[in-house]
Formats: C-alpha cells, structure tokens, sequence
C-alpha cells in the first residue's frame, strides 16, 4: 500500500458557538448551526438503533468514514457510558485523511455547544502522531476502543478487517467531496458489514441511496421530528456470496496460550482483555525465562525510504508499544519512554545528504533527523555520528513486563507445564503432556513458545516455517554513579543506562546452542560499546555480569503471526488471505531482536483475528506476517 505524508486539516473557526468550524479545503462546514452532537445524536445513533442494538452483545463494532472532529465518536462514547445495559466492549473503527491538530482538536470542543468535555480531554489525550494508517486509542480500561485509520478512504478502507455492526456515513458534501460517496466505497462498506448491519448517514442524496441498494442496504427516508431534518437510515441484508475470505474467529469463551514470554504474555493480555478466560501454559519453572528474561530491551520504530510494509509495521507496532509501556511504568514497571538514538544505516557520505528525506514526512514527534551535534546533546556524551531519534522509543524490562500483562484476573498461569502434543477433539484443541495426559483444552489455541510451535505442529502435516535460532549474549555491570548516557542508543549494537547500571550487546550466533557465558563475548560486546559510545566499559574491580539467549527469527525477518493454515492439505491459492485455515488454531511466534516493539502489536492482531474484532493491521501488513505466506509463494513460483 502507497502511503503519504498525513496533511493536518486546515480548519477556520468561527466567533462562537453558533458558527461551526469550517474547513476552506472543501467548502464546507464541520457539522450544521444547531451542534455536532446533536446531530450525531439525532442521525448517527437514532438511524442505527442506538443503544437498544447493542445490548446484550459482548462485542459491537462501529465503522465511520469520516471522523472529522470526533463528535459521532464522543456522542457514541456518551450513550455508551449512561447504558446500564451496554455492551461490555464497544469498537470504533474510523477513516480520516485530514484529521485536524492536536490543538485545532482541543479548539473545536472548547467551543463546541452540548460539549462533553470530559471525553474530549481523554480523547485529546490519547491524540496520536499524525502518521499513516492504523492507530489503536484505548479507553475506559479497554473497553471503548477507537481505531483511527489515517489516509485516503479509497484506499484505506479496502484493506481493514472487520464486520461492522453499525455504519456511521459522514463527510462533507458529495458536491465537495465526492470520493467519500461512491458507489465503489459503498460496497466496501457492504463487505465490511455484518449481517445484521444497519447505517445511517445526514445525506439524503438520490445518489447515495442507489449505491446503498447496490451494496445490499436496504434504503428509508427517516422523517425529522420537533424541527429536526430527515435522514438517511439503511439495514444490511446480504445477498449470498462466495466470495467472502475464510471466517478466523470461533465462538469461544476460553483460550489456551503456549508459552508465556512476551510473545504469549501479550496475546494472553489481548484475548483477556477480548473477555476471554485464558490459561497460559508454561514449560519453564517460570515466566519469562527466555530472551524475555533480559534486564533490559529496546523498542523503537524505523523508517525507510519509501515507506514499505516492514517500516509501515513496525511504526505501527512502535506507536502502540509506547503506549502500552507508558501505561506500564505507571503501574511500575522498569523502564522509559522518554525516546531513543539510532544511527542510521546508510553508508558514510550518504547519511547526511538522503535521511531527512527518508522520514517520509513523517511527524517529528515519531522520528527526527538529528545532525551530530544535536545528536550528542540528546545522549549526554559526544558522538560522531548524527542520528535517527524516535521520541516514542525507550527501553523496558522485558520480564517485568510480562508478569505484569498476566496479571489479569482472567488470565491463569501454569508453569512447569510442557506442552508434548496437541489433539483434535471436535471443536476443542486438546494441550497433552509427555504422557497423554490432558493440560488444558479449548477451542481457541495459540502457540507462542518460539520454535516449539513449529515443533508442535509439524506432527500434524505442517511442514515448517524457514526459522532461524540465534545466540545472544548481553553485558551489563552496575554502577553507583549514574552513567552519562541518557538515553538508549543502537547501532552497530545497543547500549542501555538502567538505574541499576550499563547494559550493552549483543552478540548473534547462528546455530550456536551453548548456554554459557563467554570472555569473548563481553570483549566484543565492550569493543562496540566503546565504537558506539566512547565509553571504556566497567570500571576497575566492577563485576561485569551475562546473560545468554536465543532469538528465533524467519528468512524474511518478520515475525509469524495468525491462524494457522490448514495442515496436510495442498493449496492452490494465490492469495494469503484466501488460505483455508484450522479452525481455532494461532500462532505468534518468530518477534526475533524487535520482540519489545512487535509484541503489543502481534498480540493484538492474533486476539482480533481469534475473537472476529476490528484488526490492528491494513490486510497487506497481515498477510505479510501470516503463517501461511509461505504456502502461498511455493504456489506462486509453480505457477
């Protein structure tokens, strides 16, 4: 997917209440004299049936088309939060190509009339980087979440997943803007409802209605009631198709989840967090003893020149994971996220000419070019090199952190427990130990134990994914004074001021299964710390401490995560997405030295994949990380 850079609306307000924002680009005003709330109360959550629709509903999914200023979703949360009878998770899912500033968002809810101000200010809180595509806001402890899909409708909408429960049609005029009411993006919509769908838009267009008919909605006119105008109100009634993807999602109040490092801490949290009961299955006497047991990891994003899919996914794994740790310290987990130096790859002579323009337009609160000396400044102590700051970026304790995800009262962990074989029984996944004997069951079941998930599978006609186990072994000492880095810094290697002391590394060994720290080891480690920092290494009398890990890591150095494909059976398709899959079966494995940054993330989009709710990820950015791409490519070279 071609991206570029979000340009922020332009927005001329008025001198008061009465007069609503207008923004110049289009024309246009944001919403009529008598309120955005009102009208988004009268349109948007009466022309879809709202709150009746969605109690007693586990899940309910919104799609909107255009946020604009955010007043559909503040008077949605609104309703939300009054219902006694609510649903117990509410999904936003919301397209914007111009969304406005942070303080132009901040503007217009000061002045708005019926204004909620509460929600504003938490939603302007949570205002993300004006980057593109996808970004997850949370609310209410988890159970409002907002998805903002930052760029061109026409192209974004295509590539979300989900099945929306309700449609909020809105934009400015199809006079002024009218890619926002195609007859193309109407049936984008269809795909994208459920069938019990309903929408509802302020446009009576004749134009509107035909394209709705066209993608299966049924089409009134809604009369205005006590000096309110008409409206738009459709329901969904899909015609049959064969055409529809593979359905992931099972019905399941329970889930199994192998392994419990950060890999399968964070898919624990997310299913919980989905209203899953989760048990955790660990082979270990306890958590995160794995490359997850490090003192200390980085997180950051990255950034190439033409903003393809592994710079896309990992911006989007980064802006999550800086929320999801800052949300950890507060609870005191280890860390900071106070942002990070990395030196740019790019070949000496190259570096100063061509990175800036490598950003992409990307937002200076994701990333920076800094020259040298402003570089240095950043660190605490000179370097010669400039540098790539990520603002977002940090470290963290990785075992800390995922003691933290599992303790969710949902969430049972039992270690000691080794997984030695998986069974089949009706819709259950059957976890049996050495001796045949039961660990748990349930109809969800991801593997997240590394190469053991690969292990797992391959007695039941899975033929291996192209994994690659590495040795690393990290260096770190404690110091009584602080050290005079002050921020994370990765390069040619990492190095890494905790309060307790200096951690720096770390080597990569291929096929190297020793576990025992090695003099070598912390000389090559030091040797880099030094190119990287000038700094000398411990001082004199200081114990120099290690700690030796594998990381697992596929041929095309991203991780593997979804459902799992069909096994034992040939496959013609040519497309991921198309690929018959086990019913109830994920994986998330293979996060290699990124497992800090990609983990929220990967999380994330196996629970959403597992539960039917709104993905985290543009299809393209799934299909890259799924299980199954290599099915599809041994289809596509025989063909």
């Amino acid at each position: 997917m071609k991206t570029w850079p979000i340009r922020p609306a332009r927005i001329e307000f008025g001198n008061g209440p009465d007069e609503p924002p207008y923004a110049p680009d289009f024309d246009d005003s944001y919403h009529p004299r008598s309120g955005a709330l009102a009208q988004a109360r009268h349109v948007f959550l009466r022309g879809n049936g709202l709150p009746g629709r969605w109690r007693g509903r586990g899940d309910f999914t919104v799609l909107e088309t255009g946020f604009g200023l955010g007043h559909n979703f503040l008077a949605l949360w609104d309703a939300w939060r009054q219902d006694p009878q609510r649903c117990d998770r509410l999904h936003v899912v919301a397209v914007e190509l111009h969304p406005p500033s942070a303080q132009d968002l901040d503007r217009a809810h000061s002045q708005a009339q019926s204004a909620l101000p509460d929600l504003a200010a938490q939603l302007l809180a949570a205002w993300p980087q004006l980057s593109p595509n996808l970004h997850q806001l949370s609310f209410e402890s988890g159970q409002v979440r907002l998805t903002l899909a930052l760029g061109d409708v026409a192209q974004l909408l295509p590539a979300l997943r989900l099945q929306a429960n309700a449609v909020f049609l809105d934009g400015f005029a199809p006079d002024r803007n009218a890619a926002m009411w195609s007859t193309a993006l109407l049936k984008t919509v269809g795909r994208l409802s459920a069938p019990d769908a309903t929408a509802a838009s302020w446009n009576l267009d004749r134009a509107l209605h035909d394209g709705l008919t066209t993608a299966g909605f049924q089409v009134q006119v809604e009369p205005g009631v006590a000096g309110q105008h008409a409206f738009t109100r459709a329901r969904f009634v899909p015609r049959p198709s064969t055409r529809s993807l593979p359905a992931l999602a099972v019905t399941s109040a329970d889930a199994v989840v192998v392994g419990a490092g950060l890999a399968g801490a964070a898919v624990a949290r997310a299913l919980a967090e989905r209203g899953l009961r989760v048990t955790v299955l660990e082979r270990a006497a306890d958590v995160a003893t794995g490359a997850s047991g490090n003192p200390a990891g980085l997180f950051h994003g990255t950034v190439n020149p033409d903003d393809g899919p592994y710079a896309r996914l990992y911006r989007t794994a980064a802006l999550l994971a800086q929320q999801r740790y800052r949300q950890a310290l507060a609870a005191g987990v280890p860390g900071q996220v106070n942002g990070l130096l990395r030196l740019a790859p790019q070949a000496a002579g190259e570096r100063v000419a061509h990175a800036p323009q490598h950003s992409h337009g990307l937002p200076p609160g994701y990333v920076q070019w800094l020259d040298a000396a402003s570089a240095s400044a950043h660190a605490g102590l000179p370097l010669g090199e400039p540098c790539w700051f990520y603002p977002g970026g940090g470290w963290l304790a990785p075992a800390a952190w995922v003691r933290h995800a599992l303790a969710h009262p949902r969430i049972t962990v039992h270690t000691a427990c080794e997984v030695a074989a998986l069974e089949r029984d009706g819709p259950l996944w059957r976890c049996q130990d050495a001796h045949g004997q039961s660990l748990a069951q349930a109809a969800v079941l991801v593997l997240a134990q590394a190469e053991a998930a690969d292990t797992l599978l391959r007695p039941l006609g899975h033929a291996g994914w192209p994994l690659q186990r590495s040795r690393g072994q990290i260096s770190f000492w404690r110091t009584r004074a602080a050290p005079p880095l002050r921020l994370p810094l990765a390069g040619d290697g990492y190095a890494i001021a905790t309060p307790e002391g200096l951690l720096c590394g770390a080597t990569h060994q291929v096929d190297d299964f020793d576990p025992a720290w090695r003099d070598e080891d912390h000389r090559y480690n030091l040797r880099r710390l030094h190119r990287l920092t000038g700094l000398p290494g411990p001082a004199a009398g200081t114990a120099l401490q290690a700690r030796v890990g594998w990381r697992l890591s596929a041929d095309d150095r991203l991780p593997v995560a979804g459902a799992v494909p069909l096994l034992g059976h040939a496959t013609q398709a040519t497309q991921i997405r198309l690929l018959a899959r086990e019913s109830g079966l994920f994986v998330l494995t293979a996060l290699g030295a990124r497992g800090l940054t990609l983990a929220p993330l990967m999380g994330d989009l196996v629970a959403s994949q597992a539960t039917g709710t709104p993905w985290p990820l543009e299809q393209d950015l799934a299909d890259a990380v799924d299980p199954g791409r290599w099915l599809v490519r041994r289809v596509r070279q025989l063909t």
